[in-house]
């Protein structure tokens, strides 16, 4: 069982709880999805918490987050989607980077392995863009579904493509941070293994099994980036689709 790289997604239940005939129990996703916001929080609160004229590390490396997303929204949406949404999208990829980070512990769970942690976060953007792009704009939210410049004659083609690729947004928002942890951290287990299995067999084994553990190291080493890589892509295209919901006539 250690050396099954499935196992490590598996779910275990620590309080077992229905509503309903609706599972509601408080399990390992439950306590990591807390244990990345309390760290997310804990973080930021102690990091900012000195104040310093000169900063710590902690401090240093919490300014340099805030100044790093605070910039991506202002590129983004402008102006007018900083003041809105920078607090929302800085959440998301605090959640999501701490997240990532607790699962490269060995043993310890990864909640964006799991599609449905991030098939809820994708379809909390897509609700908000939905309520944010049709309170702010009305009928005129629909102007994201006909590009301008698009010949009369493909119109409805081009539409009907616009409308399937908005409510796909979804599904390969969510599917892009599930598939990326979950790979990685199948093939991290996969050579992990192979070092013992290799190792067991002998002086040769031995000799031999430091090729998979070298692939490991770099593996886990590459693990860490992506960790980082795929908050930033997840709320990078949160800004994208907000910005769609502020001006979707600049499409």
């Amino acid at each position: 069982m250690s050396n099954d790289p499935m196992h490590q997604f598996q779910i275990e239940r620590f309080a077992p709880f229905e509503i309903n005939g609706i599972d509601a129990s408080f399990s390992t996703a439950s306590l990591f999805m807390v244990a990345g916001a309390g760290l997310a929080t804990l973080f930021m609160t102690q990091a900012m918490a000195p104040k310093a004229m000169v900063p710590g590390r902690m401090q240093v490396a919490a300014e340099g987050l805030y100044g790093f997303i605070h910039s991506m929204v202002k590129d983004a949406t402008g102006d007018e989607g900083v003041k809105k949404f920078f607090p929302f999208v800085f959440t998301l990829f605090m959640f999501i980077l701490m997240a990532n980070m607790l699962g490269m512990f060995p043993y310890w769970f990864t909640t964006t392995s799991q599609i449905v942690v991030t098939a809820a976060l994708a379809l909390m953007v897509f609700a908000t863009v939905l309520i944010v792009g049709i309170g702010k704009n009305g009928a005129k939210f629909l102007k994201l579904f006909v590009p301008s410049g698009v010949p009369i004659a493909v119109l409805p083609f081009v539409v009907l493509i616009e409308i399937i690729s908005f409510f796909s947004r979804p599904l390969s928002h969510a599917v892009r941070l599930w598939a990326n942890i979950f790979a990685g951290h199948v093939l991290l287990k996969v050579f992990a293994g192979f070092v013992p299995m290799m190792a067991a067999a002998g002086f040769v084994g031995v000799l031999g099994s430091i090729l998979p553990l070298g692939m490991t190291v770099a593996l886990y080493a590459l693990e860490f980036l992506v960790a980082f890589l795929q908050a930033y892509v997840f709320a990078l295209l949160t800004c994208i689709y907000l910005n769609d919901a502020l001006h979707p006539g600049h499409h």
